[in-house]
């Protein structure tokens, strides 16, 4: 049974995390203390409870609390070394658990334990933190909260921060909380309840301060030129620059994208003052650790041209490495981790929005919205005073401390596909929906294209939340539609990296019952429609610089000839050589291009249930219900294909493990010597 002191921290992490006012995604940490019977001893035991390393408040869960005995924790001031040991400190904590399992202590345990309060909240609210960077920060604390917060200049989190948090907390006994300089603020209380009252009291107070004391222009008058779009031509812009733009996230290493055209950033980029604010990057260490320390700025008004635009983007990437490896250089040391990338991972477009990048969608969306937070922060600082954001130095301890690099360390090893961006179309059921599955098993995030958008949504919802797929319309016959999902592509997850040609349908009829619409519905939407979806992805993949897969799901018909098909049959052949053509067209951008051939896949298959196998099944003379199993037994291997099959193919096509194979079609037809490949 869960502690009454770590139910009650549970509950108020939750309120408190579910609030974006409150903190930001996996920021901040709360804590109590309590106590339980020790099972060795049968005495009571004080224990502290605290949010773990990683953790986000808004979805705590006991696993994500630490425990430690306090009276082991606190034993270590008489063994700290000094804030040149900081690193080891954490790895002291260790030797105070209580029990087994649970989160790994973070940094901030030492706060949280030293303090003299049953419960302690530390937060980065944007109100907070924007008295904390104002470059008055100090008397505004006075000002706005007279003695009952008290400031404490910026220093490292860390044991000598506990330390000084719980000194100020004894000097001062009538405080409830702090502002920490640079970074966020702590609260506590003698409950659950009071602790959480009082971290809200802060929170809410400085933002009625600011909101009744901020200048009328914090980010300085309009700039001309730099207005919104309005919502259709920012949209269309930043699909157009989409590529452009992961391509310089990713020059390091692979990125995944997320855009926002928020009216905070548009706000934002539409001031005069957004170039300087811009320049001095963001402060709190929760910020820049998913932001880097300051983005890429295009500095061209919103009427710039796409063209225009890639040109400048271009030109600012150079200069962007160039600033960043100085970066670097001047603040790194010989015990300093390896530079992880000189890339931007927020890129600001004015009259668009902005566009931030990470390993994977979730990521992505946290780094925008960390920015968000940061935007906000300069807005009340500046309002109240002038944004004064910690120095490079600290800056750079931060982002490249040792203890961070061991928490990246010890991530999961990445999945397969992990970074890359997947189109399947014809994916809401059968070959194209098992694929989709497979894809975004293996880590890759997925765009469900199929000609109804309810069934295209619904597949991607199967699949999992927005970070990893998103269901969207398209009829693949016409060339606006395939650039309309290729551009929600872009939006969605910044670019393309793999395309899957599925969407397909047949009807099965001789020579002489084939219409001339049959003919040209099968053409257009395979052969036509494969050509569209591949002239419109590659457009993307070139300009991405990042290489690429697309895949054919062709038809053992491309080679094999049988009665009553001839539409369907020679549509495939078309979709067979263009895998040739564009394998031979594209390599020298690094895009791969092969294809499948399946055969008798009957289950889950749309154009099977819609006639086809009924046909086909009287063609053969068998019941439609055994149409599967009379394929099966025909093949050499006596096996029935299924849809996963097919998907386990495009997977290895476009795997870590085939490389260097392009212009191939893999038959997946468990055997069928007449279309054996020659």
């Amino acid at each position: 049974m869960t502690n009454a002191a770590a139910a009650d921290l549970i509950a108020r992490s939750n309120r408190l995390g579910a609030d974006p006012k409150n903190t930001n995604y996996a920021g901040g940490n709360t804590s109590a203390k309590g106590t339980e019977t020790d099972p060795v001893t049968g005495e009571p035991v004080e224990l502290l409870w605290v949010k773990g390393s990683g953790g986000d408040l808004g979805t705590l869960k006991e696993s994500g609390l630490a425990v430690l005995r306090l009276d082991r924790m606190r034993a270590l001031v008489d063994t700290y070394p000094g804030v040149e040991h900081e690193d080891e400190m954490v790895a002291a904590f260790d030797y105070c658990l209580h029990g087994k399992g649970g989160a790994a202590p973070s940094i901030d345990t030492a706060m949280h334990g030293l303090v003299d309060a049953p419960h302690v909240d530390h937060l980065h609210p944007d109100s907070g933190i924007a008295v904390a960077t104002a470059a008055d920060g100090e008397q505004l604390t006075k000002e706005i909260y007279g003695d009952r917060v008290v400031w404490v200049p910026w220093r490292r989190p860390g044991f000598q921060l506990g330390l000084d948090i719980a000194e100020i907390k004894t000097r001062n006994p009538q405080a409830v909380g702090c502002i920490l300089g640079g970074h966020g603020v702590t609260a506590w209380g003698d409950t659950s309840d009071e602790a959480e009252k009082n971290s809200l009291w802060i929170i809410d107070t400085a933002a009625a301060y600011i909101a009744e004391h901020s200048k009328a222009e914090p980010f300085g008058p309009p700039l001309e030129g730099y207005a919104a779009l309005s919502a259709d031509e920012r949209r269309a812009k930043a699909a157009a620059l989409g590529a452009t733009i992961r391509g310089i996230a990713s020059h390091d290493r692979p990125m995944v994208g997320h855009f926002t055209d928020a009216d905070v950033v548009l706000d934002f980029l539409a001031s005069s003052e957004h170039p300087r604010l811009a320049a001095l990057g963001t402060s709190c260490p929760d910020h820049f650790l998913r932001t880097k320390v300051k983005p890429l700025v295009l500095d061209l008004p919103a009427s710039a041209s796409v063209e225009e635009s890639i040109a400048r983007l271009k030109e600012l990437h150079l200069a962007y490495r160039e600033d960043y490896q100085g970066y670097y250089d001047r603040n790194a040391t010989p015990d300093s981790p390896a530079i992880r990338g000189a890339d931007p991972l927020v890129v600001l477009v004015p009259g668009v929005g902005m566009f931030s990048y990470g390993k994977d969608k979730q990521t992505a969306r946290v780094a925008g919205e960390f920015y968000t937070n940061a935007i906000n922060v300069m807005r009340g600082a500046e309002g109240l005073s002038t944004y004064a954001p910690i120095d490079e130095a600290e800056k750079f301890r931060i982002e490249y401390w040792a203890l961070e690099e061991a928490k990246l360390q010890r991530m999961p090893k990445p999945k397969p596909l992990a970074t890359r961006i997947a189109l399947v179309t014809g994916a809401a059921g059968g070959i194209g929906l098992a694929t989709a599955k497979k894809l975004a098993a293996e880590g890759a995030c997925v765009v469900i294209a199929d000609l109804s958008l309810e069934k295209a949504q619904a597949a991607a919802a199967e699949i999992g939340g927005s970070d990893v797929a998103v269901g969207v319309a398209v009829d693949v016959s016409k060339a606006d539609a395939v650039r309309a999902m290729v551009d929600a592509t872009v939006l969605a997850f910044g670019g393309v990296d793999l395309v899957v040609n599925n969407a397909g349908l047949s009807l099965s009829k001789s020579l002489l019952e084939t219409t001339e619409a049959d003919w040209d519905l099968q053409h257009d939407v395979m052969a036509k429609g494969s050509f569209l979806v591949s002239q419109a992805a590659a457009r993307v993949l070139i300009e991405q610089e990042m290489g690429g897969d697309i895949v054919y799901i062709s038809s053992k018909n491309s080679v094999f000839a049988g009665p009553n098909n001839i539409a369907y049959s020679a549509t495939k052949a078309d979709q067979a050589h263009q895998v040739r053509l564009l394998a031979a067209e594209l390599g020298a951008h690094g895009v791969k291009v092969n294809g499948v051939n399946p055969d008798g896949v009957v289950q889950g298959s749309g154009i099977f249930a819609s006639g086809w196998g009924a046909n086909r099944a009287a063609v053969y003379g068998v019941e439609e219900k055994d149409l599967g199993k009379f394929y099966a037994q025909r093949t050499i291997l006596k096996r029935e294909v299924l849809p996963e099959h097919i998907a386990n193919a495009v997977f290895v096509l476009c795997g870590p493990d085939m490389t260097h194979t392009t212009g191939l079609h893999v038959p997946v037809d468990a055997g069928v010597a007449a279309a054996f490949l020659r």
